[in-house]
C-alpha cells in the first residue's frame, strides 16, 4: 500500500505506515489496535510528551497507562510549532498511509496539518481526527474527556442504585470504544482506497462513541413520553451477589439457566413457582427472591460457587485484574506477552486484541521511550543526518 518498505512482517495491515499524533487514550489505543494488526505505527509527540506519560503510576520510570495504551509503536519527538519540524512531518505524511490526531477542530489548520493541507501533500492519505464532540456544532472546540461524556450522555444516570446519584464507569470505556472506532474506520477507509485510489477524512468523536454504546437504550418510539424505562438490567437476580467469601456475578435470564440456578442452590421451589417464571416477573418480585438466594450463597465462597455452577449457570467470581496475568483461559489464548523496554526493563502486558487464523502479526514491541526512534524513523524517510543534526540543534527534534 505504500512506497517505502519497513521490516514489519505479518498481520493483515503489514506494510501500512501510520503517523500517530494523538495523546491520552482514544486516538493512541486506536493506533495500537492497528499496530496489533501489523501496521508500522510511529508515535509523534511534542517536546512536552503525551500527557499520559505524566499520569500517576507506581512504576518509578514510566507511566503504566502509557505502556499499556501505546504498545507496538516507534517513538518520534517533533516540535510542530517550528517550521523545520513541520516540514519533516509533511515529508513523513507524504510517505504514510494514515495519520491520526486528537486536536480540537480549530487546531490542525493553525499547525499546518489540516486534512486539506495534508491531502495536497499526499492524496492517498487516510486522515483520522478524534474529537470530543465532532467537527461542527456549538461544542466542536470544547475539550472532551471520557467521564465528561459519560455524564453528559446519560450513561452515569443509569449506573448504581435507582434512588442513588449518577455513577462513573471507571476504566475509560468511552475512550476505548472510540479507539475501536478509530481502528475500524481507518481499516474501512484503507479498503475503500484500494478501489478508488484516494484517501479521505475519517471522523471519530467521544460523543458518537458514548451514544453508540447506548444504542439499545437510544430508541424513542413515536407517541412515547420522554421519561420511559430505558434500563436494560433484568432485575435483582442477574447481578453481583455476596457469598460465603467474595462476590459472584450471576446471569440467569433464560428459563434454562434460571432452572439450573435454583436447582444447584437448593431453591428448586422457586423454579417451580409460576410467580417467577419470566425475567419480568422475577424483577417484579426480586424482594422475595434475592434474600433467599443470598442465604443460599453463604454456603460457599464465590470461587467454590463458580466451580459448582460450571457451565450450567453463567457466572464469575469477582477477581482483581492482577489475576488475569496467569488466568488459565488468558494464558491459553496467549493474550499476555513479555515486553522489553529500554527504561522499565521487562514487563508483562496485554498483547493483541484480535486473533487472525492466517495473518497474525508478530508479538508487538513495547511502548516507545520518549523519542526512542526519532533518528531511525527520519533516516528511513530519507532525511539526511545533517538535517537531523540541525533539527536537534534547533530543539525541533529529540
Amino acid at each position: 500500500m505504500m512506497a517505502t518498505e519497513h521490516v514489519c512482517t505479518g498481520g493483515p495491515l503489514a506494510g501500512v505506515r501510520v503517523l500517530d499524533l494523538s495523546a491520552y487514550i482514544a486516538g493512541p489505543y486506536g493506533c495500537t489496535l492497528l499496530a496489533d494488526q501489523g501496521a508500522d505505527v510511529v508515535k509523534v509527540e511534542p517536546p512536552t510528551g503525551d500527557n499520559l506519560r505524566k499520569y500517576p503510576s507506581t512504576l518509578d520510570t514510566e507511566s503504566r497507562a502509557f505502556l499499556g495504551v501505546n504498545r507496538g509503536k516507534r517513538g518520534l519527538v517533533l516540535d510542530l510549532k517550528q517550521p523545520d519540524a513541520l516540514a519533516v512531518l509533511h515529508d513523513l505524511a507524504r510517505q504514510a498511509d494514515v495519520l491520526v490526531h486528537n486536536f480540537r477542530p480549530s487546531v490542525p489548520a493553525r499547525l499546518g496539518i489540516a486534512y486539506e493541507q495534508l491531502a495536497e501533500v499526499n492524496p492517498r492519505l487516510i486522515y483520522c481526527a478524534v474529537t470530543g464532540y465532532g467537527e461542527t456544532g456549538p461544542l466542536k472546540d470544547k475539550a472532551g474527556y471520557d467521564q465528561v461524556l459519560q455524564t453528559m450522555t446519560g450513561m452515569c444516570a443509569l449506573q448504581g442504585k435507582a434512588d442513588g446519584p449518577p455513577e462513573i464507569l471507571y476504566g475509560s470505556v468511552v475512550d476505548y470504544y472510540a479507539s475501536s472506532m478509530v481502528a475500524a474506520g481507518v481499516a474501512s477507509a484503507l479498503y475503500e482506497r484500494e478501489r478508488s485510489g484516494r484517501g479521505q477524512f475519517v471522523g471519530v468523536s467521544l460523543l458518537r462513541s458514548a451514544l453508540a454504546l447506548q444504542s439499545a437504550r437510544l430508541v424513542w418510539a413515536e407517541g412515547e413520553p420522554r421519561e420511559i424505562g430505558r434500563d436494560m438490567r433484568s432485575g435483582g437476580i442477574t447481578g453481583v451477589h455476596p457469598t460465603g467469601g467474595g462476590y459472584l456475578y450471576i446471569s440467569a435470564n433464560t428459563p434454562h439457566f434460571w432452572q439450573a440456578l435454583c436447582e444447584k442452590t437448593g431453591l428448586a421451589d422457586l423454579a417451580a413457582n409460576p410467580r417467577y417464571d419470566s425475567v419480568r416477573k422475577r424483577a417484579e418480585h426480586r424482594d422475595e427472591i434475592v434474600p433467599r438466594l443470598h442465604e443460599a450463597l453463604r454456603a460457599r465462597t464465590a470461587l467454590e460457587w463458580e466451580a459448582w455452577f460450571g457451565e450450567e449457570v453463567p457466572c464469575a467470581a469477582a477477581r482483581g485484574v492482577e489475576d488475569m496475568f496467569d488466568f488459565p483461559q488468558v494464558q491459553a489464548e496467549k493474550m499476555i506477552s513479555t515486553f522489553a523496554h529500554p527504561v522499565v526493563g521487562s514487563y508483562r502486558g496485554f498483547a493483541q486484541a484480535i486473533k487472525f487464523g492466517r495473518s497474525q502479526a508478530d508479538t508487538p514491541r513495547a511502548a516507545p521511550a520518549f523519542g526512542e526512534h526519532s533518528e531511525e524513523v527520519l533516516a528511513e524517510a530519507g532525511i539526511s543526518a545533517e538535517r537531523v543534526a540541525d533539527l536537534k540543534k534547533r530543539g525541533a527534534l529529540r
